[in-house]
């Protein structure tokens, strides 16, 4: 599998570029994400790493404006993180998936990983991680399957922390194609 997909904030200048490439081995989705925060423009590349099963196992986010600061985090699949120095990052056990705060993408990661059916919640602790500050913190979240079809389907995410929640429309491969009041999809390629 390989795609390309763009997306565009509701609101304001700003845009996303992600490839998301799948072989025998593993899934990677490198990104680019343009977009303003506080009156600030910001640039940040992207790189997630997950096996087959689309459990996250690195996550590498380079801010390439400003201070051009990187972070750069390692899981097991099983809910170890540990930093790029390999020290353990207790902070994170038990978190599964990646949450970027400027992308509609990482979405995708637990809608493919649980693979849910209509009517089926689950809700996990993810990492979320604020861009364009390079933060990360574990985050309560809900997803649940509201619809599922041959095309695509529709999941409701909900942040337990703040009382956010949006419901998502996904294409076939579980890609956001309009994520309300943030993001939607303007461009694709398969």
């Amino acid at each position: 599998m390989e795609r390309n997909v763009m997306w565009s904030p509701w609101d304001g200048p700003g845009l996303e570029h992600l490839s998301l490439r799948e072989n025998h081995e593993h899934i990677v989705a490198d990104g680019l994400i343009l977009g303003v925060k506080e009156q600030m423009p910001f640039r940040v590349h992207y790189e997630i790493r997950c096996d087959l099963q689309w459990r996250v196992r690195t996550v590498h986010l380079q801010l390439l404006s400003g201070q051009k600061q990187a972070l750069t985090v390692h899981a097991d699949g099983k809910g170890k993180w540990t930093s790029a120095a390999g020290e353990t990052l207790a902070s994170l056990h038990g978190c599964l998936d990646v949450d970027l705060s400027a992308s509609p993408f990482t979405n995708t990661l637990p809608i493919r990983r649980t693979v849910l059916r209509p009517g089926e919640s689950l809700t996990l602790t993810v990492v979320y991680m604020a861009v364009p500050e390079l933060t990360i913190e574990p985050a309560q979240q809900r997803y649940t399957c509201l619809e599922k079809t041959s095309t695509g389907g529709l999941y409701r995410y909900e942040s337990l922390s703040s009382g956010f929640r949006a419901d998502l429309p996904v294409d076939s491969d579980g890609l956001v194609l309009d994520y309300p009041g943030l993001f939607r999809r303007v461009a694709w390629w398969v």
